[in-house]
């Protein structure tokens, strides 16, 4: 069977609690054939899980905690307390689950502006990619304004397994990550992107994937 594989979307966003199943079964008629579900706290990990259960062979679920965290509504960088609660329930479902994710680093200024607020993510990653390897899985990663430090950090831990998701570096950045093995997917947001566009134009085709980073990263803003 032909299709497409959505290998990185949040489809335990809240925005799609009310018309779970019809979102479900659009996908299908488009040609998805599976959607990598990824999480950001440990809050969604056991939504994620239960939609893997309710749509088995759709829905893979991965678990990890986002650079970026939500603290009184206002976003800052993850930090080593926030996986205090995530590791036991990583434990927990290691067996159920397809990837760690999504993790890495995000360096927009407005979310963490020190090196030392930077090098906090550094320590949540370098924590998950550990799990990972315990677990003998993959990465599915995050890097917004930060495409070089995650891929030198993973290439430094000897990450072998990596998806690094919408990516917004340089081509050239994106090359040292091909050259370790790691896969890049591209959102629906590539109309709207010209980073995106040249950085397809670079990407090997045996390392590109599709993602819709749903609820986000959609064809219109």
């Amino acid at each position: 069977m032909q299709g497409y594989i959505d290998c990185h979307c949040h489809i335990s966003s809240r925005e799609f609690d009310g018309d779970i199943e019809c979102v479900i079964e659009q996908s299908k008629k488009a040609g998805v054939l599976a959607l990598v579900a990824v999480a950001e706290h440990a809050g969604e990990f056991e939504k994620i899980i239960q939609l893997s259960q309710r749509f088995p062979g759709f829905i893979f679920p991965c678990l990890g905690v986002h650079p970026v965290q939500e603290d009184s509504a206002q976003p800052r960088g993850a930090l080593p307390k926030d996986l205090d609660s995530a590791m036991p329930l990583i434990e927990k479902y290691k067996d159920h689950i397809v990837a760690i994710g999504e993790v890495g680093l995000d360096f927009t200024p407005r979310i963490v502006s020190t090196d030392a607020g930077k090098e906090l993510q550094r320590q949540v990653l370098i924590r998950q990619v550990e799990i990972a390897k315990q677990l003998n899985l993959p990465l599915n990663v995050h890097s917004r304004s930060a495409g070089r430090p995650t891929i030198h950090l993973l290439k430094e831990l000897g990450v072998e397994n990596a998806l690094l998701h919408a990516f917004d570096g340089k081509p050239s950045v994106a090359m040292e990550g091909v050259h370790a093995g790691y896969f890049f997917s591209i959102p629906p947001s590539i109309i709207r992107s010209e980073q995106k566009q040249k950085l397809v134009k670079q990407l090997p085709l045996e390392n590109m994937c599709l993602e819709t980073d749903s609820p986000a990263l959609g064809p219109e803003k």
